[in-house]
């Protein structure tokens, strides 16, 4: 029986996050203040070519043995050359929503006009709580 692609995932992911840390500290030969630095300079805009050499191959490692591992665990791996190809279905664009429609099942009806003078239509009740008397 095959597991579910977000545990295969999660595997996957656990792994590589191991492998980065041990590629971390072979990069910096096991000096712990060479470790922070590498570890301080990582930050959202880094690239991948930013990174020690070690930890590229480490990735480069991981992600490959992730494709592997899906596979292996029954799931499709599409070649992205391949993939960009056949082009899922589209759906129709959706019609605008609007008082145009007018009523939908379901929905609200369409607004009642205001009358001329922007007030409540006449004989309309007063809003709020009655007077007290």
């Amino acid at each position: 029986m095959t597991k579910p692609a977000a545990e295969v995932m999660h595997d996957v992911i656990v792994s590589a996050v191991i492998d980065g840390l041990g590629a971390l500290r072979a990069a910096s030969k096991g000096l712990p203040n060479a470790m922070l630095r590498d570890i301080a300079a990582i930050h959202p805009n880094t690239t991948f070519q930013d990174l020690p050499a070690e930890l590229q191959a480490s990735i480069q490692t991981s992600v490959r043995a992730a494709f592997t591992r899906l596979q292996s665990e029954g799931y499709t791996v599409l070649n992205p050359k391949v993939a960009g190809t056949a082009r899922p279905p589209q759906t129709p664009p959706r019609e605008p929503r609007g008082p145009a429609r007018g009523h939908v099942r379901g929905g609200r009806p369409p607004r009642q006009p205001r009358p001329e003078g922007g007030g409540r239509p006449e004989g309309a009740p007063p809003r709020g709580k009655p007077p007290k008397g």
